[in-house]
């Protein structure tokens, strides 16, 4: 049965196709938990980006909803994340309106910039960012995270350094004035947080007792809800003590109730007195204006949630997804939500992963998540303000800590060092000169290697003999291609090899190029001509049609090629018994070697 009309344009209501009340219950129960785990989060990411707690909230309700009716993988949840509140935070530090403003307005061109990006079909720019710049960019950006949240941790008041050095620094300098209240209510929250993780690790038996499998989905539940059951018994503290009168704890502080209006993103803003430039003074930013401050932001914030939206996407949804569609649903999830007060979001791995084991049948779970989050808006807020501050660092350290991927060093020293530079760079400079450039710097080192095994491909060397004793040099590229940045290099290892071993004939074996370009091509045309000076004849043997024909075109004469080693025998032995002089070159035209069978090219004796 094909697809309606509606199914073509909203993708996501074919799930109703055979909607069941069991995938209502199940998609309920799904979307029930993953809130759970959203409400502390949210509240906490929202104080990571350096807005008031219930930006969190109005950030991860409608991305849900967007994601239930265009995304493509029921696993995926929609919403804020410590990387993105992260990337967010550097645009929300001047205080008054302008933070959430330019947030918000963060969020609508993170969406049009995705949405350019699906209808230009540019995702598949998110390859260029390799596995290990990604390690290293998630790993760094983990480390400032953590840093970033020890003082709200340890109960430290104060302004802190902007960068992951002058925060720990600040954090050491001010370590005397740590609240111990706090600080042990914090560590004992990571504690208990990380203890009750490993309880979804425990495993029911299939022929269990049914005690023994209440038990299973006890710990389970626990294990799942655990950022909320960590806050929510923190803020009854709290809340005591409060009722006797006493505040040992920094709290949230009051959150704003109710559902966010509908209205249009900020395209001014105003940076108050002391936030501006001259740091006197309020300034008025137009939208050009904010354009400028969010700088760099604008492209780097789509990508990293382009990458890791699609990344999740895969995980859970394999080969089936299609990732124009996923961006397409990532950037109408923004825009949508700059209309509702939200910063950039993007799936978050932690949460798909409580929606996969929550049995999540569709993504209409989404829905009911963000159902829970508008009824914790407008019926829950008031208590809020209880949450302790550490509590909600607790959780988003808790969170972090496993996004340091320091398991992937050990089979890249043993497989490929070089592959560790790139996210070495990476690491290393985001933790310095901030994430935007480490990452930048992480993809140009890969494109460097790149670029340098283009324009330096390997060459193997070698003198080999024919069975009637033909000596020749043998020259094999492993590569598949060769382009311009390669010529000189081509040339240069020829040379030398003939200073080495002579001026005997230089066979160019084409068995593994597939191609060539004009550039390479016009090359090698001006090395045949440097050996004919010395009369050493260069062959080209094994080449594909297309190679040949290029080669036929470029070097404007007739081409001395062979297909086999016989064919190599036969010429080579031609040319040594011809007389001085120059060679009277001869073109050998033979079928293409078969696929299936690559034969030795001769005897060969490594230089």
């Amino acid at each position: 049965m094909g697809l309606s009309r509606v199914e073509r344009v909203v993708p996501g209501t074919r799930w109703l196709r055979g909607y069941t009340a069991q995938f209502v219950v199940a998609d309920l129960i799904a979307g029930v938990t993953v809130g759970l785990t959203v409400l502390p989060q949210g509240l906490a990411y929202a104080t990571l980006a350096g807005l008031e707690p219930q930006y969190g909230l109005y950030s991860a309700f409608i991305g849900g909803v967007v994601y239930a009716l265009l995304g493509g993988c029921r696993e995926v949840t929609i919403g804020p994340t410590a990387l993105l509140s992260l990337m967010t935070s550097r645009h929300t530090g001047y205080g008054g309106d302008s933070g959430p403003q330019l947030a918000i307005l963060l969020c609508f061109l993170s969406g049009v910039v995705e949405l350019l990006m699906a209808v230009l079909r540019l995702g598949a720019l998110v390859d260029l960012i390799s596995l290990p710049v990604t390690v290293g960019f998630t790993s760094a950006t983990a480390l400032i995270i953590g840093a970033s949240q020890l003082k709200a941790l340890l109960g430290i008041r104060g302004g802190s350094g902007s960068g992951f050095a002058s925060t720990v620094r600040t954090v050491f300098e001010k370590i005397g004035e740590a609240r111990v209240a706090d600080s042990i209510l914090g560590v004992v929250s990571i504690a208990v947080l990380l203890a009750m993780r490993k309880l979804k690790d425990i495993k029911t038996p299939a022929d269990a007792t049914r005690g023994r499998k209440i038990v299973g989905l006890v710990c389970w539940l626990v294990a799942t809800a655990r950022n909320a059951l960590v806050v929510l018994i923190t803020s009854f503290v709290a809340f005591y003590y409060d009722q006797r009168g006493e505040r040992p704890f920094i709290l949230t502080g009051t959150v704003k109730s109710g559902i966010p209006d509908f209205q249009l993103p900020p395209f001014s803003t105003v940076l108050p007195e002391g936030g501006g430039p001259n740091g006197t003074s309020p300034v008025q930013l137009g939208f050009t204006g904010m354009i400028e401050e969010l700088g760099a932001s604008i492209a780097l914030v789509p990508i990293i949630a382009v990458l890791g939206n699609v990344a999740i996407s895969k995980a859970f949804g394999g080969s089936g997804i299609n990732p124009t569609r996923e961006l397409v649903a990532l950037s109408l999830s923004n825009i949508c939500g700059s209309f509702f007060s939200s910063f950039p979001v993007t799936g978050s791995f932690s949460r798909s992963a409580v929606n996969h084991a929550s049995g999540v049948k569709t993504p209409i779970g989404g829905i009911y998540t963000g159902a829970l989050v508008l009824l914790a808006l407008g019926v829950l807020t008031p208590y809020f303000q209880f949450i302790p501050k550490a509590a909600l660092s607790a959780v988003i350290i808790s969170a972090v800590i496993f996004m340091i991927e320091y398991e992937v060093i050990r089979p890249l020293w043993r497989c490929n060092k070089r592959e560790l530079i790139p996210g070495a760079v990476t690491f290393v400079l985001s933790l310095i000169v901030g994430v935007e450039l480490g990452l930048l710097a992480g993809v140009l080192t890969d494109l460097a290697f790149v670029v340098y095994r283009t324009a330096r491909p390997l060459l193997t060397v070698s003198v080999a003999n024919t069975s009637l004793g033909a000596q020749y040099i043998l020259i094999r590229p492993n590569h598949s291609v060769i382009y311009f940045p390669a010529v000189e290099w081509v040339r240069n290892v020829t040379s030398k090899a003939i200073k080495q071993h002579g001026n005997i004939p230089v066979v160019f074996d084409c068995r593994l190029v597939n191609e060539f370009d004009y550039t390479a091509a016009t090359g090698l045309q001006m090395l045949r001509k440097e050996l004919e000076k010395k009369k050493i004849p260069l062959i080209i043997y094994g080449s594909s049609s297309e190679v040949r024909k290029l080669l036929q075109e470029t070097l404007k004469s007739s081409l001395l090629e062979v297909s086999n080693d016989d064919e190599l025998e036969m010429l080579l032995q031609e040319l040594s018994t011809a007389e001085g002089g120059k060679h009277e070159l001869r073109e050998v035209v033979t079928p293409l070697l078969s696929p299936e069978r690559t034969p030795p090219i001769a005897d060969i004796e490594l230089s």
